[in-house]
């Protein structure tokens, strides 16, 4: 019960920055926020304006899913154990099978089979050389949403890059995610350099 409440905190948690912000604060909020923008919706403030019966149908979907979770893991807590026991190897076909399945029967194409396998062994070696999925995932959600204000910002200033830097507001949101980038560098080439000194000479009476 302690893990499957964490999870659900962390989830709903995840969705407020998403809906009031437009920000996903996790993978599964920006794979929603994706959902979103195919339904012609814009998260943010003017979304409560706009949708509000999209936005309190949400709530309410969250409240209802809490109260089935919880009757879930009542009851069916000693599956659920069943089913972690069980070895990866047999579970992996079967997760391989039912995502080629779902591929396919979007659009019934063959070629949705192959995308889906071509970007699973991209995700299987991404795992492997330890590269977080999670940045990935926002990134593929939040990339044409940003190529395309990008745009706009540009149109606005005539091509101009200082038109970014004319409020002080503006230039502190940009500056901070290159400030937040370069300090885990600045921190990796500190810690080579004391690496790679060489060891005091040890003085003998």
């Amino acid at each position: 019960m302690g893990p499957q409440s964490a999870a659900d905190s962390a989830g709903v948690a995840s969705l407020v920055p998403m809906i009031t912000l437009g920000i996903p604060g996790s993978p599964t909020s920006a794979v929603i926020m994706a959902g979103l923008f195919i339904w012609g919706l814009q998260p943010g403030p003017v979304l409560f304006i706009q949708h509000p019966d999209f936005v309190w149908g949400l709530i309410a979907s969250i409240y209802l899913g809490h109260l089935l979770t919880f009757i879930l893991c009542l009851l069916a807590v000693p599956l659920l154990a069943m089913i972690m026991r069980v070895p990866y190897a047999i579970i992996t076909p079967f997760i391989v099978v039912i995502s080629i399945i779902g591929s396919y029967s979007l659009n019934n194409s063959i070629l949705d089979v192959f995308i889906t396998v071509i970007f699973g062994l991209i995700g299987y070696w991404l795992r492997k050389m330890k590269y977080p999925l999670a940045p990935l995932v926002v990134a593929l959600v939040l990339g044409d949403s940003t190529e395309r204000e990008l745009r706009k910002a540009l149109i606005a200033g005539h091509g101009s890059p200082p038109y970014f830097f004319n409020s002080g507001l503006s230039t502190v949101l940009i500056l901070a995610p290159v400030v937040l980038v370069l300090i885990p560098l600045v921190r990796t080439i500190r810690a080579r350099r004391r690496g790679a000194a060489p060891p005091a000479a040890v003085a003998h009476p």
